[in-house]
């Protein structure tokens, strides 16, 4: 225990104002897409970008290429999510029986090749716990852009497996960040729950 504060320690020394400011961002965009607000997409786009700099800067090439990816997710959701003039805001909704298994492929299939490429061009020692960390959470961008409730799902079972991966590899710090945005993501979960509920309560008393 006193080896893993120390350690905790040290990192919080290590970091740097542009990690931090990363880390606060990617926080807000959680607490953003929890109250259901448009502004998780620049906001969140902001911190991937700096995440991208941050881990092409000590050589993460492949957690580079990958936050690319949820960069271009933001921008889509953002586009899909924004109100145009002739059509009312998306709502939030549960996902269609294709909309689960297109979830489900981009889970399974993206782990697969994840894991394959993982494994063939880069030294990583987790390849398989690494790539369904991102795999989950690709499924789980997804769904978030098509504003669907299951998102949360999704990001919460990377979230799960990310955070022993995180203080395997010695990343406390970020460990304790992934918890608090597992605990977001649940409290999320019920606010999108509750809207859901209160939009079909409207429309069976109209």
């Amino acid at each position: 225990m006193h080896n893993l504060i120390t350690l905790f320690i040290e990192q919080i020394k290590e970091t740097t104002w542009l990690q931090w400011l990363a880390v606060i961002l990617g926080v807000a965009e959680v607490l953003l897409a929890r109250y259901n607000n448009i502004w998780l997409y620049p906001t969140g786009i902001l911190a991937t970008v700096l995440s991208i700099f941050l881990l092409m800067e000590v050589q993460l090439y492949a957690e580079s290429a990958l936050n690319v990816y949820y960069v271009v997710m933001s921008v889509y959701g953002w586009v899909y999510w924004i109100k145009k003039r002739d059509q009312p805001p998306v709502k939030i909704t549960y996902s269609t029986r294709n909309e689960w298994i297109i979830s489900l492929a981009i889970s399974l299939i993206g782990w697969a090749v994840l894991y394959v490429l993982l494994k063939s061009f880069t030294p990583s020692n987790v390849p398989v716990w690494d790539a369904f960390v991102s795999s989950t959470a690709w499924a789980g961008m997804w769904l978030l852009a098509r504003r669907k409730m299951e998102n949360w799902i999704f990001l919460n079972i990377s979230n799960l497996f990310a955070v022993p991966l995180l203080f395997y590899k010695k990343l406390p710090m970020f460990g304790v960040l992934t918890i608090i945005l597992f605990i977001v993501a649940i409290f999320g979960y019920f606010e999108w729950k509750k809207q859901v509920e209160g939009t079909k309560l409207k429309a069976g008393n109209l």
